[in-house]
């Protein structure tokens, strides 16, 4: 199985809300093509509302075995890359879990737990990169659609109407 690897920075934001039960949110928004020069959890810009850090950098990976997820995501209309933040103990509160440009996987990511998780745009020199490693290595895969076994007749019939299944057994 071929792999690949690019780095990638990813960028956060922290929003407040005007709610009795929580004060603020995460949310992923943006993920850039390389990473910048800046320490994690860097602030980019700070407003009243809302707070955008550079959470860090990342290894976006491809793997041969997805290239037709990868195909239907870059054919979509609006390729997307799946952004996952778990809270955590350690300031600020929250990390980057995953990113992933296989929308099956990202799917899966929103399975019930304390992650967030939301889809973001695709920068194009990402799209380029993974265009490129999908014309590679995709492998176009014939579905085959499994027959079921058929079932034995007189398997129902071993019986008589009415008996019980115990009584049955007993008497063998």
């Amino acid at each position: 199985m071929a792999r690949e690897a690019m780095e990638i920075g990813v960028l956060v934001e922290r929003r407040k809300l005007n709610s009795p039960w929580a004060d603020h949110a995460w949310a992923p928004v943006a993920v850039l093509s390389g990473a910048p020069a800046a320490e994690p959890w860097t602030v980019l810009q700070e407003s009243a509302e809302t707070t955008r850090y550079f959470a860090g950098a990342f290894d976006l990976e491809f793997f041969s075995s997805d290239t037709g997820t990868y195909r239907d995501n870059l054919r979509s209309g609006l390729p997307s890359l799946w952004v996952s933040l778990q809270e955590t103990e350690a300031p600020p509160g929250i990390a980057v879990q995953a990113v992933t440009a296989d929308p099956a996987e990202g799917e899966a990511l929103t399975e019930p737990g304390g992650a967030i998780v939301e889809a973001v745009p695709m920068p194009r020199e990402i799209q380029e990169r993974l265009a490129a490693f999908v014309a590679e290595h995709h492998l176009e895969r014939v579905f085959h659609k499994r027959k079921r076994d058929r079932a034995d007749p007189e398997a129902l019939a071993t019986r008589a109407p009415g008996e019980r299944a115990s009584e049955a057994d007993n008497e063998r």
